[in-house]
């Protein structure tokens, strides 16, 4: 099957799995795994963080984040479409009784800061105390620019707040930026790292921060059940990502650059197009008859009146002329 619907589809190729096989392991709740030593100590190098935690899932190393950022009765602000506000179940509010702050983002996937300002509570035992500033990198493909992440860092000094970037997509925008991780995680005080989208690993993400922060974060994780054994075996994915899978990354993005052309001269209504991801408006009464046709001859979409198309490591360039040439072939038997 040709799977865009997201880069959270992909598989561990021959190589990733020889590392897995191979990797040295130990009990990682007594901090005796060296592999997972070593990931965790290359994500604190790559991000110029004192220290890095490995958790299984990117939902879960959000949660830690903001146990560790706020207390009960607490609040972040927060993107309206954040990925840890709106698709996480809830976690924070239901988990940590954190109170969530959604804001409506830009048109860029930015948070205005004027916006952001109007809403951090006075000192008043009436509201919950604000805490956290918490931004999403990249917002639905779209890469938060240097300038503006510098900007939000000077301001959440200057109002008392701590910053937060969900980077499940960070290395996408390092590498539309062409600079180092680092670059971007200097303007916050915590970050995430999926491993487990573009950079192709089975399951895996990484939360960096402060040596005094993560130590924290340790006690969360084990509270919500996220310390793992012998987990060198999934932390050498890991590791091959980051070695091998950061710079690659630019394939998909120039690959969903051409989808999003080769689509528009087909007269498919392409929206938009950032990193890897292409946004198609597909009128209603299409929606389901495309998902099926699309199925029908090994492709899968998740298709919607806004239907996105994610490429990754696992659809190369032939991949996709054969899914331009169904859709195609589908407008032409539709209407």
């Amino acid at each position: 099957m040709i799977d865009l619907r997201s880069d959270t589809v992909t598989r561990p190729g021959a190589a990733m799995l020889s590392a897995m096989i191979s990797a040295e392991t130990g009990d990682d709740v007594y901090g005796d795994d060296p592999t997972v030593n070593a990931l965790e100590a290359e994500a604190a190098r790559l991000s110029g963080k004192e220290a890095a935690l490995f958790l299984p899932t990117g939902t879960q190393a959000n949660l830690v984040a903001l146990l560790c950022h706020c207390q009960r009765g607490e609040e972040y602000i927060v993107g309206q479409q954040a990925h840890n506000y709106k698709y996480e179940a809830g976690g924070a509010a239901v988990l940590g009784s954190i109170q969530p702050q959604p804001v409506t983002a830009a048109a860029d996937g930015t948070l205005p800061l004027d916006l952001v300002e109007q809403f951090i509570k006075p000192d008043d035992f009436h509201f919950a105390i604000t805490r956290l500033l918490s931004l999403e990198n990249t917002h639905n493909g779209k890469v938060l620019p240097l300038s503006y992440l510098a900007e939000a860092w000077a301001f959440t000094r200057q109002r008392g707040l701590a910053l937060h970037i969900d980077g499940a997509r960070i290395f996408n925008a390092a590498v539309a930026l062409n600079v180092g991780l680092e670059a971007i995680a200097r303007y916050c005080d915590t970050l995430t790292i999926c491993l487990s989208k573009g950079l192709g690993a089975p399951v895996g993400s990484l939360l960096c921060g402060s040596a005094d922060y993560i130590q924290r974060a340790r006690r969360w994780r084990k509270m919500t059940g996220g310390a793992m054994r012998q987990a060198g075996i999934l932390a050498a994915a890991g590791r091959y990502a980051l070695e091998h899978n950061v710079a690659r990354l630019q394939e998909d993005h120039d690959n969903a650059a051409w989808l999003a052309e080769a689509l528009q001269k087909r007269d498919v209504n392409v929206s938009r197009q950032d990193t890897n991801m292409v946004f198609v408006r597909v009128p209603e009464a299409d929606v389901a008859p495309l998902k099926a046709w699309m199925h029908e001859r090994g492709i899968l979409l998740s298709t919607g009146p806004v239907t996105r198309l994610v490429t990754h490591l696992d659809v190369d360039r032939q991949a996709l002329e054969t899914l331009v040439s169904h859709w195609q072939a589908f407008l032409r038997a539709r209407h």
